[in-house]
């Protein structure tokens, strides 16, 4: 028995102290990583291909593939200081640079790798270099007299890109993860994707605003998953927070409502903190938490309308791109309350010290990082 009891307070103290440097490492000033945009047209013999991307983290040499925020990254000390670098000195860099990583931006006409050269660097003015700023290049190449199909492989250290034909009718539009390549893409157009299609590549994109890289998402998850061991009060909450995201998602993605960031990140960040601070104050699910939490499910549905408005969705497949975005953030947030079951709930929710020593604990590290996070994004 002393043995057991010794196991599961070791048990207990490496849960938590795991808990606690994750939420540390939330608590440094979030540098989210957007994916990038390609636009590209593809006639008279020349492809142009328009990226937009956070051009810090490739001059940084960080590798994007997995990485939810580059405070996480060897490189992040480098990266926060080329976000105050003037533009012409970061489109320099950029030009010093393109030897280096010009291999991971492939074309290929038909079999036949074609390469792409870097014509134009535009960098925006210095803003505020807590938030990334959009950067553009610009390639082109010049294509066979014979091409009819043209496909990109993505380098597997760029992160995301979401690529899109313009100038013909049913371009075709997809999301490549790193390392990955498009499919085959008439150079005449017709390649548009099928609504499944465009179904099963907008779930991981959902998916991935959670995990790994939704950090305010994932913790208000949290801040309901410890309220009570119990499983109903969990479903209440997250039936109301998955009803109230999902129409505020598709108002937003819709162009119907729209709210500056300004006040959705802020307000976001005070969501964390009370459903945290609740946890605290009490053990029961009140009758008006699930009409709190339904709120706060309006102002995160925001959140996740201008990450999906980043990608972009094709007009005539709005309605599966949208849904299937929606999927894959309640997949996400399924799969981080399974976590935290797995972690802790199964071996210790019916202990009578589990709210004691642990989801006190916890939401008082949520609390303490939301409370962070609201002063940081309204002052700073």
């Amino acid at each position: 028995m002393t043995g057991l009891f010794i196991w599961t307070r070791l048990t207990i103290a490496a849960l938590l102290s795991s808990l606690a440097l994750s939420l540390a490492a939330f608590a440094a000033s979030a540098h989210e990583v957007s994916p990038s945009i390609g636009d590209f047209t593809a006639g008279d013999g020349q492809l142009v291909l328009e990226l937009r991307l956070n051009l810090e983290a490739f001059v940084a040499g960080i590798d994007l593939d997995g990485v939810s925020d580059t405070n996480e990254t060897a490189q992040s000390g480098d990266y926060d200081s080329l976000r105050a670098l003037a533009p012409e000195m970061l489109e320099a860099h950029m030009q010093a640079i393109w030897a280096d990583i010009r291999d991971g931006f492939s074309l290929r006409a038909g079999g036949t790798a074609v390469p792409l050269e870097l014509t134009d660097v535009k960098v925006d003015a210095i803003g505020d270099v807590d938030f990334p700023r959009p950067s553009f290049l610009t390639l082109t190449a010049d294509l066979p007299t014979d091409t009819t199909v043209i496909s990109f492989g993505w380098g597997k250290r760029f992160g995301t890109i979401v690529l899109r034909q313009n100038g013909v009718e049913d371009g075709y539009t997809g999301y490549l993860t790193g390392g990955q390549r498009s499919p085959d893409i008439a150079v005449i157009g017709g390649a548009k994707q099928t609504g499944w299609q465009v179904f099963t590549h907008y779930i991981p994109v959902g998916f991935d605003h959670i995990l790994p890289k939704g950090l305010d998402h994932i913790l208000f998850v949290l801040g309901l998953f410890f309220l009570s061991s119990r499983l109903r009060p969990l479903l209440w909450q997250i039936t109301a927070f998955t009803l109230a995201h999902t129409v505020t998602l598709a108002l937003g993605a819709m162009g119907w409502v729209t709210v500056p960031a300004s006040i959705v990140e802020p307000l976001i960040a005070a969501s964390i903190t009370y459903v945290a601070i609740e946890n605290i104050l009490t053990s029961q699910l009140s009758r008006w938490r699930p009409m709190i939490i339904f709120g706060f499910g309006l102002l995160h549905g925001l959140g996740f309308a201008s990450v999906l408005g980043e990608f972009g969705i094709p007009d005539d497949q709005f309605f599966p791109a949208l849904i299937a975005f929606n999927v894959g953030v309640e997949f996400g947030q399924l799969t981080v309350i399974s976590l935290a079951f797995l972690a802790v709930g199964v071996w210790f929710r019916h202990k009578p010290w589990y709210r004691a020593r642990i989801a006190i604990p916890a939401s008082v590290m949520i609390a303490a990082v939301g409370a962070y996070w609201f002063v940081e994004r309204v002052f700073f």
